[in-house]
C-alpha cells in the first residue's frame, strides 16, 4: 500500500492546527470563553490526527533527505532543528495547558499558555515549511 500520500494529509493538518490556534487566541481575546474552549480542543485534536499519521508516514515510508544543497541547505536544516527541538516540548505543554483550562485553573492556564501559544502555531506552521521545502522546492 501507497502511504506517501500521508505527507500531504500532514501538513495540511498542521496548517489547520496553526489556523485553529490563532483562531481560539482571537477568540479568547474576545472574552468568547466557549468557542475558544471548542476550538482549542479541536485544534489538539487534530494535532493528535497528525501525530498519528505522521508516525504511520515515516513508519511505512521511513525517512526522505533533502536533496538540495548550498544555503538552502542549511535554512531547510535550522528551520527542520528547531521545528523538531520545540514540537517534543509542545506535546506535554498542550496537554497541561489543555488540562488546566478544562479544569478552570486560569492562572496556571493562562500562565503556560502564553509560551504553548506560539510554539505551538511555529511547530505548526514550520511544520507546514518543512514539508513545502522538501517536496515542492
Amino acid at each position: 500500500m501507497d502511504f506517501t500520500y500521508l505527507s500531504t494529509v500532514n501538513a495540511i493538518l498542521n496548517a489547520t492546527a496553526a489556523a485553529l490556534l490563532i483562531r481560539g487566541y482571537l477568540l479568547i481575546r474576545r472574552k468568547r470563553i466557549d468557542a475558544h474552549r471548542k476550538t482549542m480542543l479541536t485544534a489538539f485534536g487534530v494535532s493528535v490526527l497528525f501525530l498519528i499519521s505522521y508516525l504511520t508516514y515515516h513508519y511505512q515510508v521511513g525517512s526522505v533527505r533533502f536533496q538540495k544543497t548550498g544555503t538552502i541547505r542549511t535554512v531547510y536544516f535550522a528551520i527542520l532543528l528547531s521545528h523538531t527541538v520545540l514540537a517534543a516540548f509542545v506535546a506535554p505543554m498542550a496537554i497541561v495547558t489543555l488540562t488546566r483550562g478544562l479544569r478552570g485553573k486560569w492562572d496556571n492556564h493562562r500562565r503556560i499558555a502564553r509560551w504553548t501559544f506560539p510554539l505551538w502555531v511555529y511547530v505548526s506552521v514550520t511544520g507546514v515549511i518543512v514539508y513545502l521545502m522538501l517536496y515542492h522546492f
